[in-house]
């Protein structure tokens, strides 16, 4: 993927799909969302128009700024997220998440880790330090999202077009039966 980004907060306005590729070979899809801000749920920002998509991912993947610059609390930002994400679906809400604790190359950031493991402990997600300039654990979170997609099952597809039947490119017939299209 080349998504165009800046050195600020919410240059991404669209979602970016890319190819992961692992060291054995090994690929999935990514989708690179615009971030999240407190009332996301109720229409605040982009979020609303993201969160219907994000339901279709089969995991979570925060990237979330370890090291605290720009004085913000990397436990206080997750927990935003996931209140986020609640408010706006309970089925969102309870997929499984990795948080990419991101910028450990930066002061800050080790102590950082430590408070936001003490503070999860006992939570179902999993913590994976990184750090995107030296590149370190980048491949051991690709390993381990491509383990874990791999144990979570497919779910069927529903796709809602509209509220009549509709026959497209004179092949497809849409319909409506017992509340699936």
């Amino acid at each position: 993927a080349s998504p165009k980004i800046a050195a600020y907060h919410f240059t991404t306005l669209n979602p970016n799909l890319g190819v992961v590729k692992t060291i054995d070979g090994r690929s999935f899809i990514a989708a690179d969302l615009p971030g999240l801000i407190e009332g996301a749920s109720e229409g605040l920002g982009l979020g609303d128009k993201f969160l219907r998509h994000i339901e279709r991912n089969k995991i979570l993947l925060h990237v979330i700024d370890i090291s605290g610059s720009e004085d913000r609390d990397p436990i206080d930002d997750y927990y935003a997220i996931n209140v986020e994400l609640r408010k706006f679906s309970e089925k969102l809400a309870n997929k499984k998440q990795i948080i990419a604790a991101n910028k450990l190359d930066l002061p800050g950031a080790e102590e950082n880790l430590e408070k936001l493991k003490k503070a999860l402990k006992g939570k179902d997600v999993e913590i994976m330090p990184i750090s995107a300039v030296t590149g370190k654990g980048i491949k051991e979170l690709f390993n381990r999202v491509s383990t874990l997609l791999d144990t979570i099952p497919e779910e069927e597809a529903v796709v809602v077009v509209g509220r009549r039947e509709e026959v497209l490119d004179n092949e497809w017939k849409i319909r409506r039966e017992n509340e699936v299209y």
